[in-house]
């Protein structure tokens, strides 16, 4: 297809719109509390100048996925709002451009600025927030359930982390589950107490262990020490460490790849809360930049006006659909989380949403 004037003039002023629009939201989230924050920190001396100019662009990323789609919004809308209040829209109808044709341009903008947005969210944003956490000393003690069952969902082991810090375990429960078991409970045939513990890729190995042996009536008949054992031996033990690591970080700090891989185990594991939930927010990935592309048609439309029509209504639908957009992704992801809805269904109906909201919109405006 030849790129005529026309398209060079559109995607250069909706560029520069957008461009401008994506500052002025970036400059409006980063100063109220992180500019605060990194300032106060730097005063202080936990930071120096240079960590806290590194601090603050490692801020930007995630930020930037979230002001892509505004900054497309706002940035078309601006520009054919333009063109519309200098009669330019009524030439380029006037000489046969159809309504698709004007948007040629823009859609071409988008594209671009939506692989930037889903390179941005599956690169940028888990690497910057690595940079952060080593910066912050950010090294959570958290702890871990694991219980292994049989196919017919019977407990066979399970394993209470009570603290773990990276590769050292502290104050370990294993719990051994016998084949028998009462009225109220599975029946435990021994019990290890581990004060510490080490993860391997291809073990977990417990240290200073304390063995209670329990008889088939439920009573403790013998009471021993182990210096170590292992337990949770081959591909499951660095499954489960992953899924422990995984689950204290949040969704934006892990890949595209890491986390398909993370649902899969969750899913295997039949952790079916948070398997619904990650694969929510798997797809929202991929979803997410086609918002940006979604929002660009949107706000030429919102553009188009004639010559006495309301400019400022254009403007508060647009805001209105940013302030939507973002403050119901929480109410979908609980959603899926408690498997209301499949996961699918929670990550497609936003941008299905606006698809509908551009073809009432093309209808109303006549074009």
């Amino acid at each position: 297809m030849k790129i005529t004037i026309y398209d060079k003039y559109i995607f250069k002023q909706v560029l520069i719109t957008t461009i401008v629009a994506i500052l002025l939201f970036t400059v409006v989230w980063i100063a109220p509390e992180m500019l605060l924050k990194t300032i106060q920190r730097t005063l202080e001396g936990e930071y120096t100048v240079k960590t806290a100019i590194l601090v603050l662009t490692c801020q930007l990323p995630l930020i930037l996925s979230k002001a892509f789609p505004v900054g497309l919004l706002l940035g078309s809308l601006f520009t054919f709002d333009k063109l519309s209040k200098d009669s330019e829209l009524t030439i380029f109808r006037a000489v046969g451009l159809s309504f698709s044709r004007i948007v040629r341009p823009v859609l071409v903008l988008s594209v671009i600025i939506s692989v930037l947005c889903f390179i941005t969210i599956d690169k940028l944003v888990p690497y910057s927030s690595d940079i952060l956490a080593r910066i912050n000393d950010r090294n959570p003690v958290s702890q871990y359930i694991y219980t292994q069952k049989d196919d017919s969902g019977k407990p066979t082991l399970a394993v209470v982390v009570s603290k773990y810090n990276k590769t050292t375990m502290h104050n370990v429960i294993v719990l051994d589950f016998a084949n028998s078991h009462y009225t109220d409970m599975h029946g435990i045939k021994t019990i290890y107490i581990a004060k510490t513990g080490k993860f391997f890729n291809d073990r977990w190995e417990l240290n200073n262990i304390t063995r209670y042996r329990i008889s088939s009536e439920g009573i403790f008949n013998n009471i021993d020490k182990i210096n170590s054992m292992n337990i949770l031996e081959g591909s499951i033990a660095s499954d489960i460490y992953t899924i422990m690591n995984y689950s204290t970080k949040k969704e934006r700090e892990i890949t595209n790849k890491n986390l398909s891989r993370y649902i899969k185990l969750l899913k295997a594991s039949n952790n079916d809360e948070t398997y619904s939930l990650m694969l929510n927010k798997y797809l929202q990935r991929f979803f997410h930049p086609l918002i940006c592309m979604i929002l660009a048609v949107l706000g030429c439309l919102l553009g188009f006006s004639k010559p006495r029509e309301q400019r400022l209504v254009g403007f508060t639908i647009a805001i209105a659909s940013i302030f939507v957009y973002y403050i119901t992704l929480p109410f979908f992801d609980l959603l899926a989380e408690k498997q209301v809805l499949h996961p699918f269904i929670t990550a497609i109906f936003p941008p299905l949403a606006f698809l509908g909201c551009i073809i009432a919109f093309y209808k109303s405006k006549d074009l």
